[in-house]
């Protein structure tokens, strides 16, 4: 009975880690999307500073391009920047606490492991299969 409740634990807890494993993964693909819009917008607001108040600017609209004045561009360029900084700050929090989580889940296991040798011996068998 305690082996068959040992098990159901222990696949609970292999459930709960892929799960936190999934979840930490799209944080991580999330920031480093993230990071490249916030520096495409630093490296296009770099060069819009360089170009002279009287230079025609146009912006990419799908396969169009729009005449837009330089500074209506750069308060995109500079709103993207501090939506980048707000989300990455975000991102950085939810990715902490996952990380969190998952060592919370892998001490679980650890400790599951460490009072039922045998099902630990049992995993391994099954692993090696």
């Amino acid at each position: 009975m305690a082996d068959e409740a040992n098990r159901s634990a222990f696949l609970e807890i292999q459930s709960r880690m892929i799960e936190m494993t999934g979840k930490l993964k799209q944080v991580q693909n999330q920031l480093r999307n993230k990071e490249t819009e916030k520096k495409r917008a630093f490296l296009t607001l770099e060069e819009l500073r360089q170009l002279s108040h009287d230079t025609n600017t146009y912006k990419s609209i799908g396969r169009t391009f729009v005449l837009e004045p330089k500074s209506v561009l750069m308060n995109e360029q500079e709103s993207k920047l501090k939506d980048g900084d707000t989300a990455i700050a975000s991102l950085l929090t939810s990715k902490e606490y996952l990380e969190k989580q998952m060592a919370e889940v892998e001490n679980n296991l650890r400790e599951l492991l460490s009072q039922d040798p045998g099902l630990a011996r049992q995993i391994m068998s099954m692993a090696v299969i």
